[in-house]
């Protein structure tokens, strides 16, 4: 068989893939039957043709600026254009490059891939691989026992009151380093909606050095206008169930709910967490108990830690929404 027939077959057994990525876009569920119902419809609007294997012309300065923003898969909130879709070469680098990108959240990560699938389909373009490519951070979040960290904004809304249009940016940079932070410590980011961030590690170890790195990164943050802006940390383990849609279980609701109680820069943990990570802290690190507290929703009493550290914030009131336990 010549090397274009092999292309050709690899393009028609991915025929499937682009069936699926029609069901993604369309909001449908990814079940065999479902993606054989519009397979039909992909061959149509895809076609078979011949690949194409010519070279991405260069995309110089003068002419970048001189595109639309809908060329662009991808506008950040600071209004950098990324990930150019004026031409079938650029779609398909765009499409190679998308899972390098570090987008600020998951809808503007939803945007960009949604702008990128339709550039892909008016240029004929098969996305090979694409989607299998964005359903493996969800087919690759850990099961069984996980920890948990969520961080969130202190006091969001005043804070949006003050700083205005500079908000946004803010908001991003803080995103970008909680990010960073939970991919340094192997751990991976579920959502991040809002002025919170969810992230699921398989060890806790791993989830409280990444809580640290985050702390140490908003204390090294040069904010605008002099802002304090500050994250709490909440970190907790159980056994959720993994569907479709992301975790699902009362280790969900507690692990936020352990979160909105703490203060900006504090980090709190469970029991459950102390206990996978007493016996490995870093040097430096301890635990201090803050007793027993009850959780709007959750039928026990969670026995509380704070994670303290020279460098970090240590003095804290009470926790905020929690009762203490009697």
């Amino acid at each position: 068989m010549t090397t274009g027939s092999n292309d050709c077959a690899s393009r028609m057994r991915s025929l499937r893939v682009a069936a699926s990525d029609r069901c993604l876009a369309a909001g449908s569920p990814l079940r065999d039957d479902v993606v054989r119902g519009v397979l039909t419809n992909v061959v149509a609007v895809v076609g078979v043709g011949s690949c194409d294997h010519a070279g991405m012309p260069p995309l110089g300065a003068k002419e970048r600026r001189q595109l639309p923003d809908s060329a662009f898969a991808y506008i950040d909130s600071r209004g950098r254009r990324r990930l150019p879709i004026h031409d079938a070469a650029h779609v398909r680098n765009a499409l190679a490059r998308f899972s390098q990108v570090a987008f600020e959240d998951d809808s503007a990560r939803d945007r960009a891939r949604s702008r990128l699938l339709r550039a892909a389909m008016k240029h004929g373009i098969m996305p090979i691989g694409f989607i299998s490519a964005q359903l493996q951070p969800q087919r690759k979040l850990p099961k069984g026992h996980v920890t948990f960290l969520l961080a969130d904004i202190e006091g969001s809304t005043e804070l949006l009151g003050r700083l205005d249009d500079q908000y946004a940016p803010v908001l991003a940079d803080v995103r970008r380093r909680v990010g960073a932070a939970v991919r340094q410590a192997g751990g991976h980011e579920v959502s991040a909606r809002g002025d919170d961030v969810f992230a699921v590690f398989e060890r806790a170890p791993a989830a409280l050095e990444a809580a640290l790195a985050i702390q140490r990164a908003m204390l090294a943050g040069a904010w605008p206008g002099g802002s304090d802006v500050r994250l709490r940390i909440g970190l907790h383990r159980g056994r959720p169930a993994l569907t479709e849609t992301g975790y699902v279980g009362l280790s969900v609701h507690a692990a936020a709910r352990i979160c909105f109680a703490a203060h900006g820069g504090q980090i709190v943990m469970s029991s459950a967490v102390r206990a996978a990570v007493v016996d490995s802290l870093a040097d430096g690190v301890s635990l201090r108990s803050l007793g027993a507290w009850r959780f709007r929703g959750l039928p026990e009493p969670l026995l509380i830690f704070q994670v303290e550290a020279a460098d970090l914030f240590a003095d804290f009131p009470p926790l905020r929404s929690a009762v203490p336990a009697k």
